[in-house]
């Protein structure tokens, strides 16, 4: 797998993280996925993926896609501080323990799944 397969894998798990973190949260609210209107689901989206890209930049994470500790943790730390800070000025709303367990979800997902590649790529001997 070349280093551009690499960073549109990891783009669209981190992509696919966010939309599961964000269809858990609108069903345990009884919100739906469509919501009023249709765009329920985008409308929680979005924040957090505009994060994600910003955090794609910062640790310009196509370089190494699935390095936890450079790209996961700052693509981590800025989907969660920029999709908060979006919600907020969206007029979303943005509790302590909305925040909490935003954290939670998102490290565990967009970080998780790069400690789980590298142990797997560790074990078959593959560099990464």
């Amino acid at each position: 797998m070349n280093i551009r397969q690499a960073a549109a894998g990891a783009a669209a798990l981190d992509a696919g993280a966010i939309v599961v973190f964000a269809a858990i949260g609108r069903a345990s609210h009884d919100e739906g996925i469509l919501g009023p209107g249709g765009s329920g689901l985008a409308t929680t989206v979005w924040p957090f993926a505009v994060g994600a890209a910003l955090g794609w930049a910062l640790a310009r994470g196509w370089r190494q896609p699935c390095d936890w500790r450079r790209t996961g943790v700052t693509v981590w730390a800025s989907t969660l501080a920029g999709g908060m800070a979006l919600r907020a000025v969206s007029g979303q709303g943005v509790q302590v323990s909305f925040v909490i367990v935003a954290g939670t979800f998102l490290a565990a997902s967009l970080i998780g799944w790069r400690v789980v590649s590298g142990v797997i790529a560790r074990r078959r001997g593959l560099k990464g």
